[in-house]
């Protein structure tokens, strides 16, 4: 098996009673058996068929995660077509631009929050909506599997071929539709499984989204290669009852989840007291059963974390409560065929050692650069900036900057293009002053900038907890975090002002991208001309 339609087609063969999909809907569970998720693959691939479309035409996917968003995806490769995903978040301009760009010929419409306003940036093409989210197109899915018959044969699949082309955010500019076969997602998938012992038949708990790299390999392929049982949220406001039903035997987040369950956990049981319990033998080791239990992760046996780095302090204090949280490092580009922390390899405030076969070195201006034969084939219909992120010797340059120890492990320092400098001239890099600032535990976000003033702030968002404190404990709180991170860092990168801000830095108020990492570049178009009054202002704290 070599590819994810073969994968599922194995697992449909060998138990096709067994659940393959649950979708959250009220207090049920809507169910997909293989043999029904595949009868249904068959029939939509048929429909695909019918349109005569040219050998892999491009067919795109947009949707948040659901069954659905699965069973396009495999009828699409089942069709012989190359899939196209796009952010559910993506505003209508867009959505046109890369369906124009990447020449999508379809496109399934699935579950949508505002589908009204992006629905004028799909061109003439063919739509398939999902009527049971409430979509209704031209062609819908529930009348294409009543009207078509299944395909009975699976084509044979080329592991060069192409198989999706991934636009990546456009958070540094327009999106770029990054190219990968068949060949590069198995490879990063065999790699991680002799590395790490994922559990066969695994629950899983999908959530962030699949149209990003990480999600796409971590659970929709790899619990396709798995055998896995597929769970979906209902909405965000029902996550925390979904995830706490399905009890998922591995999970996957980002930082930012990360840092909202710790906020949660701390809003019941304040840190100096969970600190003391946590550490007594018996009242410990219940309270880390009840709050696993709680969180929805009491039968998980890993736990990973990627898109950005968790600082140590982080990683330690979830180690205390039972959870071992694997960091994983890679990129679109690369196929996150790069870096994994793992059982045999760990090591705190590292993002792992290499995959076998992976090249890495540090360029001069300390910038990641990795080589594999699992590289992205190119950005589509761009080979001038494909070519830019090659050097002279082929390896691919990642925009991050980072050290390699001596026993091989990677640490990630920052961004390359986050670097900025301040009136003295000096470039500093925030993501390690970040790192180490959010190791206090009332700050929810935190945002390290500096051009246009003589030394960096940092602009602050509050977790529940501690709005709830007064403004001197706060004020005391973040001159003290201040002071010991400024214990660290040369002269010029001494951190000089706390700006507390008013409001959470979200999604919906364009400061996140769709796996919740800061948009830097959008926070500082809002917030630069204010730098200088906030430095200026009497006092370290200042309240925005």
């Amino acid at each position: 098996m070599t590819n994810p339609l073969e994968y599922f087609l194995h697992w449909e063969k060998t138990c096709p009673d067994d659940l393959v999909f649950r979708q959250a809907k009220g207090s049920a569970w809507i169910t997909w058996s293989f043999r029904q998720a595949g009868d249904e693959i068959r029939r939509i691939a048929a429909f695909l068929k019918s349109l005569d479309l040219p050998p892999h035409s491009k067919v795109a996917i947009l949707s948040k995660n659901c069954p659905h968003w699965v069973m396009a995806d495999l009828a699409i490769m089942m069709s012989g077509n190359v899939s196209v995903p796009l952010y559910p978040t993506l505003a209508e301009e867009t959505i046109h631009e890369v369906l124009t760009h990447s020449e999508s010929k379809a496109i399934f419409i699935g579950k949508l929050d505002h589908f009204h306003t992006q629905k004028g940036g799909i061109p003439d093409i063919v739509k398939i909506s999902i009527e049971a989210y409430g979509n209704i197109e031209a062609h819908t899915w529930e009348k294409l599997i009543q009207h078509h018959s299944p395909m009975t044969e699976a084509p044979s699949l080329n592991p060069e071929d192409l198989m999706t082309i991934v636009y990546t955010s456009g958070t540094t500019g327009k999106p770029k539709g990054v190219m990968h076969a068949f060949r590069s997602f198995h490879a990063t998938l065999s790699a991680a499984r002799a590395a790490v012992p994922f559990p066969e038949r695994a629950r899983l708990f999908s959530y962030l989204p699949m149209s990003h790299i990480a999600e796409r390999i971590g659970i929709e392929t790899m619990g396709l290669m798995l055998g896995a049982q597929f769970s979906f949220a209902e909405t965000l406001d029902t996550f925390p009852k979904n995830l706490a039903d399905t009890q998922p035997d591995y999970f996957f987040a980002v930082p930012r989840i990360w840092s909202k369950f710790q906020e949660k956990i701390l809003e019941k049981i304040p840190e100096p007291k969970f600190s003391r319990l946590i550490r007594l033998p018996l009242v410990g080791n219940m309270l880390k059963r009840i709050l696993k239990k709680k969180l929805g992760l009491s039968k998980a046996q890993l736990f990973f974390s990627g898109a950005a780095p968790l600082s140590k302090g982080q990683l330690e204090w979830w180690d205390k409560l039972g959870v071992r949280i694997f960091e994983v490092y890679g990129m679109t580009e690369d196929c996150v065929y790069a870096h994994f922390n793992s059982p045999k390899a760990y090591r705190f405030g590292t993002v792992g050692q290499p995959l076998p076969g992976l090249k890495r070195k540090i360029a001069e201006n300390e910038e990641i650069c990795v080589k594999s034969d699992y590289l992205m084939k190119g950005y589509y219909k761009e080979p001038q900036l494909t070519a830019e992120m090659f050097d002279s010797e082929g390896y691919l340059k990642t925009g991050d900057t980072g050290a390699i120890d001596a026993d091989g492990f990677l640490t990630i320092v920052g961004r390359v293009k986050d670097q900025f400098k301040t009136d003295k001239g000096k470039y500093i890099s925030p993501a390690p002053i970040e790192m180490k600032v959010m190791e206090n535990k009332d700050i929810a976000q935190v945002c390290v900038v500096g051009m246009g003033i003589p030394q960096p702030i940092m602009l602050t968002v509050l977790t529940e907890a501690a709005k709830a404190k007064s403004r001197e404990e706060i004020n005391a709180s973040l001159t003290a975090t201040m002071d010991t991170v400024n214990l660290h860092l040369e002269s010029y990168e001494k951190l000089e002002t706390a700006v507390v801000m008013q409001k959470e830095w979200t999604q919906e108020n364009g400061l996140l991208t769709p796996t919740l990492k800061l948009k830097r570049n959008a926070l500082e178009k809002i917030y630069v001309p204010r730098y200088p009054g906030w430095y200026h202002e009497k006092g370290r704290v200042v309240w925005e």
